[in-house]
């Protein structure tokens, strides 16, 4: 790869996640001079697996990050990982094979992964020197020379030229980017996961029916679904449990904690008349996690103010009902690193650089987010009073294509073009 000219202006990042730390190494890769500030004592990642779909595959390897994320998986190679939807009631019965349904599925690869596992995947690669703990964000500011200055809860600051804002779906960054907008667009989703691993032999012990150990499955009902995910060569079983009010309005009121350990009478009491696998699989799940889901809604209209750009949930924090939110922000991030690399672009050219991602990733991102809500509502809905099995089918169907057949490279590429169209790059 031929070198890149020495960049005039710097970059800070807020946030060591998954896409603050993909974003710090994307940009160091390119010879431009970046900080991240992790509040944390370290790198580190809360939850359990993510998935990652085709256009996330395609933007991590446009970041030179495919193959050691990889690495760092339990596959040894990019795999089929489609859903199979089936009725939460006895007798189980199939409502959607995804897989059937689609054209080409052998082109639609996908790389499950733990999130502490991604993160280490990306770190190792990082020189720790750019790296500062214990710098919690408290509020974003404009200097008088341009910059712009970010303030640490231990009293210090730090300016720089572009603020990348990495730092999740609680984001001091988006309260800079969106001023004084009223109602704050971090809601509560009224929906509450709960999180367990389970060994599969014990499921098939207590007598389950349902094949779980070689792809994933969506149990759907009344109220709630229940996601299985095949681990370990399918002999560990990942299960996000979803209970769900849809009824009830979206607020900004925040249920605190947002994680908290809830007793197995409490999650069965959700589920009371499922059928027997969802009942073996609700009784193996023991102390579970409830995770209560926030999101950014109504979604953001734009993700830059002045020379602050918001990436992955902190700019489109998403209900996890597609597996997209973590794609959404690696497109994020591939993007922004590609302008801020670009050899044509220079300080004096930044604000025109952002704008150009401000028009990109909005559009697409909140589309995502949007499919992400009414797959969730799908799924929670299938009853004779609601949905029936052919109403539900017809909505499933189709729904991942749009997220997954997106390229980020070539619709970059065209925006790219434009730039020299325009004149702005010569």
């Amino acid at each position: 790869m031929a070198s890149l000219p020495r960049k005039d202006f710097n970059v800070a990042i807020v946030g060591g996640g998954m896409c603050g730390a993909a974003a710090a190494y994307g940009l160091a890769r390119a010879g431009i001079s970046v900080q991240v500030f992790e509040a944390a004592a370290k790198f580190g990642e809360v939850g359990a697996g993510i998935g990652l779909g085709p256009n996330a595959l395609r933007a991590l390897d446009g970041l030179g990050l495919l193959q050691a994320v990889i690495a760092r998986s339990d596959q040894q190679e990019p795999a089929m990982r489609i859903f199979n939807f089936v009725s939460g009631a006895e007798p189980h019965e199939v409502i959607f094979d995804y897989e059937a349904s689609m054209v080409n599925p052998e082109q639609q690869m996908g790389v499950g992964i733990y999130r502490p596992a991604f993160l280490d995947a990306v770190i190792e690669l990082l020189d720790p020197t750019i790296t500062h703990f214990h710098k919690r964000c408290t509020a974003l500011s404009s200097s008088e020379n341009g910059q712009t200055v970010i303030h640490f809860s231990d009293g210090t600051s730090h300016e720089a030229d572009v603020v990348i804002g990495a730092d999740g779906v609680r984001s001091v960054a988006r309260d800079f980017v969106i001023g004084k907008c009223f109602p704050r667009p971090l809601v509560f989703t009224n929906t509450a996961a709960y999180r367990s691993l389970v060994p599969y032999e014990d499921l098939v012990r207590a007598g389950i029916k349902t094949e779980l150990s070689t792809r994933p499955v969506c149990f759907i009902g009344n109220g709630g679904h229940i996601v299985s995910y095949p681990i370990n060569d399918g002999r560990l079983i990942n299960f996000v449990v979803f209970v769900a009010d849809h009824d009830k309005p979206k607020d900004s009121e925040l249920p605190l904690p947002w994680v908290e350990s809830v007793s197995d009478e409490e999650l069965k009491a959700h589920f009371k008349g499922w059928g027997p696998d969802a009942q073996i699989i609700l009784d193996h799940l023991k102390n579970p996690s409830k995770w209560s889901i926030h999101a950014c809604m109504p979604p953001l209209q734009s993700y830059v103010r002045d020379r602050v750009v918001l990436v992955g949930d902190a700019a489109h924090g998403m209900l996890p009902h597609l597996g997209a939110g973590v794609g959404q922000g690696l497109e994020d991030v591939f993007t922004l690193t590609e302008l801020l690399k670009h050899r044509q672009t220079n300080k004096s050219d930044l604000d025109r650089i952002l704008q150009l991602y401000n028009n990109l990733r909005p559009p697409r991102a909140n589309s995502v987010l949007e499919r992400s809500t009414r797959a969730g509502e799908t799924y929670d809905n299938y009853h004779p009073a609601k949905l029936d099995a052919s109403m539900v089918a017809e909505r499933i169907k189709g729904q991942w294509e749009p997220v997954w057949n997106y390229d980020v490279r070539q619709e970059l590429e065209s925006s790219i073009q434009r730039l020299y169209d325009e004149g702005v790059f010569r």
